[in-house]
């Protein structure tokens, strides 16, 4: 075996090349750049975090014109209510057979509104104008016979008058004859007549006395005539009074039958508008629901806007700010930006123990068709040296209100700290009234702009800051 051919060659050792660090070193420097280029933004938060003061803000908004006239004046919620509202319905009950408003409908004084059924009611009136007619008759008959009985007894006062004087011809000519008779006894006595002359004075003066007797009896029935005469006068008398008083008691029946009948027809007690609809044609209405339990107790019910007024409830706190007479500045919850001028009228004289409130009616000196009763309302008692409120005074206008808290006072000067981006600036501004924990501000802000609410006392203008998150 030749060994010769397991020689194993090698090749001849090269001369190692020395190697350069610096990519190395600007490879590790990049990937430190990197990460710290990412890692950077959340380590910077970290200090600031750590290093920046934290800050509430507020953002400036334009105030509508109820909190701005709040911040000078005593405010309280309340509503607008009618002092003259009516539930319309009927003395009588009855089903409604006619019905002539709807909501919102504008009635006048004395207006039919609805109609109940009626027949009976005019059944009944009608037979009062019958009765009424009868006893009008009565009366009428009454009246006559009290004229018959005045005539007769006029009649038999002349029969008396004409049998008085017949009795007293009779008794003058029998009193004649008495004489001449006694003339003719004296005459036959001494001889100068004779007998039969005596017996025809005798028979003249016993003729002319049964006369005067019958004249005498005849003005005796006379008067009784006339004596039954004036008692049947006075019967008449009775009657025609007694006639009279059945057609005043026919009257008062027939006016009650008409007051029935009229209690039918719902009418409206004075101008205003139909608010709500309580029942429908149909259904029985009773004043005091005694038709069954269906029944209703009202047509509908109807206010006088005319009388439209706010109820407010003051908290008793607040209640020696408001005065009878003061002025008040009124603003709808639907119409937050419009001010209605009004009057306190009157102040309740008893409280809420419950709310711990006092009611206060408060009257409006403008209206408008906008007012609606029950609409929510903010009040604002005014003191009583301030001015009308005017769209120049801030108050009819909307304007700039902060918390008190966003103040700061700096040299002298009073102002707040504005945010810019991360920054705060100090911004000097014109005050004006300050009420609750707010104030006004006249000048120096305006409407979108962020401030700071309680700022530390170590903040200074140019500051950066840091915006606590709600």
């Amino acid at each position: 075996m030749d060994l010769k051919d397991l020689k194993i060659e090698r090749q001849p050792k090269q001369k190692r090349r020395s190697s350069n660090p610096w990519p190395l070193r600007l490879g590790i420097l990049a990937v430190l750049a990197g990460a710290g280029w990412l890692v950077w933004p959340m380590a910077s938060k970290f200090f600031d975090q750590v290093r920046l003061p934290q800050v509430r803000t507020f953002l400036v908004k334009e105030a509508a014109p109820a909190a701005a006239a709040a911040v000078s004046g005593t405010a309280a919620n309340g509503y607008v209510v009618a002092a003259r509202r009516a539930a319309l319905s009927s003395d009588v009950p009855g089903r409604i057979v006619e019905l002539n408003v709807t909501e919102g409908s504008i009635v006048k004084k004395g207006d039919i509104v609805a109609r109940l059924f009626s027949a009976e009611y005019r059944a009944a009136w009608q037979q009062s104008e019958a009765n009424l007619a009868v006893a009008n008759a009565g009366v009428t008959r009454a009246v006559a016979n009290f004229a018959v009985a005045n005539a007769a007894i006029t009649e038999a006062r002349s029969s008396l008058l004409a049998a008085t004087a017949l009795r007293d011809e009779g008794k003058t000519q029998r009193d004649y004859l008495a004489q001449e008779r006694t003339r003719v006894a004296q005459l036959t006595t001494t001889g100068i007549e004779g007998i039969r002359r005596q017996q025809q004075a005798d028979r003249d003066f016993a003729a002319a006395t049964a006369r005067l007797s019958s004249l005498v009896a005849g003005m005796d029935s006379s008067s009784a005539r006339v004596e039954t005469a004036v008692q049947r006068a006075k019967v008449a008398a009775a009657e025609v009074a007694v006639a009279k008083s059945q057609t005043d008691a026919a009257k008062a029946g027939r006016d009650q039958a008409r007051a029935t009948l009229d209690k039918t027809d719902v009418r409206a007690p004075f101008d205003g508008i139909v608010v709500l609809k309580d029942a429908e044609v149909g259904e029985v209405v009773s004043p005091n629901v005694q038709g069954g339990g269906n029944a209703r107790g009202a047509v509908c019910t109807m206010v006088d806007f005319d009388s439209l007024e706010v109820q407010a409830n003051v908290p008793e706190s607040a209640l020696s700010s408001v005065t009878a007479g003061a002025a008040a500045d009124i603003f709808l919850e639907a119409f937050p930006d419009d001010r209605y001028a009004g009057i306190v009228d009157r102040i309740w004289p008893t409280a809420d123990r419950q709310k711990g409130t006092v009611e206060v009616r408060v009257r409006f000196t403008q209206r408008d068709d906008r007012l609606r009763p029950e609409m929510g309302v903010r009040v604002v008692f005014r003191a009583g040296d301030a001015p009308e409120p005017t769209a120049q005074s801030g108050i009819a206008a909307r304007s700039i209100i902060i918390p008190v808290e966003a103040l700061v006072q700096i040299a002298g000067k009073t102002g707040t700290f504005l945010v810019e981006r991360d920054t705060v600036r100090f911004m000097e501004v014109k005050t004006g009234d300050r009420k609750s924990g707010r104030v006004a501000i006249d000048a120096g802000l305006r409407a979108n702009q962020t401030i700071v609410v309680n700022p530390p006392t170590s903040l200074q203008d140019g500051d950066r800051i840091r915006i606590e998150t709600q």
